[in-house]
């Protein structure tokens, strides 16, 4: 057993729990120090997996990298993603209105500003920022790994979610007021405008492409490393709300599942917009969006 990934693994289930730490080791009957050291890697009873599975009310299978992980949270997910991408040297994205990891900083800072402002209205203000905290954190470390590893990366961006941004801004769906509103629409605005410069130029390790026509039902990375590849089908955008967001991300690494977002991956980049032309189009939807 590769009980490396089987740690990780642990700490993404137990964010998608909702349990604290303390709490499972107190039913588990260990310290806090040893539940941690579990997900550092250290060796793990099949029995202790076991008893780990029922209180983390997932299959044993799960905790041992076999089948197909489901995520309903927003932040145990992006902890899962962080760890299958440590391991990736290539990266294929298909949908989605940006490639979170080649973003800039004017992103994350008015994802920070939404996210914190939509906190400080919540009943329990310390408990809905330390929430946020933890997400930025998560993204903050997966922008970290991608600057320090470089893989090579495709991204098809589809032009109807990416209009969608431009309109609503980052952190669409949440009340915010004007002033932070309009900041999550320059922001969006800014990053579009980023978006086209890297369609252009093709920065080394980077293509970005546009899906004019439809998108696929859903938005989905291949990711593949030197020992395997996996798929993710991710019901949460980078910028979705760490509580404020419903849906189901999974994870699997079968060679069925990976072979056929491989293909369809493929026939997108063969019809997407590229180049000069996915960057003039780009352009345009920045010029409508700004006149409305």
């Amino acid at each position: 057993m590769r009980f490396a990934e089987i740690g990780q693994q642990l700490r993404a289930y137990r964010l998608e729990s909702g349990l604290r730490a303390e709490e499972i080791a107190a039913r588990l009957g260990v310290s806090r120090a040893a539940l941690y050291r579990y997900e550092k890697g250290e060796v793990i009873k099949l029995d202790t997996i076991r008893r780990l599975a029922e209180l983390l009310k997932i299959s044993p299978l799960s905790l041992l990298g076999i089948g197909v992980e489901y995520f309903g949270r927003p932040a145990a997910f992006q902890e899962r993603l962080r760890q299958v991408e440590e391991q990736a040297d290539q990266v294929l994205q298909v949908g989605g209105g940006l490639c979170y990891p080649v973003t800039s900083e004017a992103f994350d800072g008015a994802l920070a500003e939404a996210w914190t402002e939509h906190a400080d209205g919540q009943p329990d203000r310390l408990l809905a920022r330390t929430q946020v905290e933890q997400m930025l954190g998560l993204l903050a470390a997966r922008k970290k790994l991608q600057q320090a590893r470089k893989p090579n990366i495709i991204a098809l961006l589809g032009e109807t979610t990416l209009a969608r941004l431009l309109a609503d801004g980052i952190a669409a769906g949440l009340p915010l007021s004007e002033r932070a509103r309009m900041r999550c629409r320059l922001a969006a605005r800014s990053e579009a405008d980023a978006i086209a410069d890297q369609m252009e130029t093709v920065p080394i390790g980077l293509q970005l492409g546009l899906i004019a026509g439809s998108e696929p039902s859903g938005p989905f990375l291949v990711l593949r490393g030197r020992e395997r590849a996996n798929v993710i089908g991710s019901a949460f955008a980078p910028d979705a709300h760490p509580t404020a967001a419903a849906g189901v991300a999974f994870i699997t690494s079968a060679d069925e599942a990976v072979g056929t977002h491989q293909r369809v991956a493929e026939a997108a980049w063969r019809d997407a917009l590229k180049g000069a032309e996915a960057a003039a189009r780009v352009r345009q939807l920045i010029r409508l969006h700004a006149a409305a």
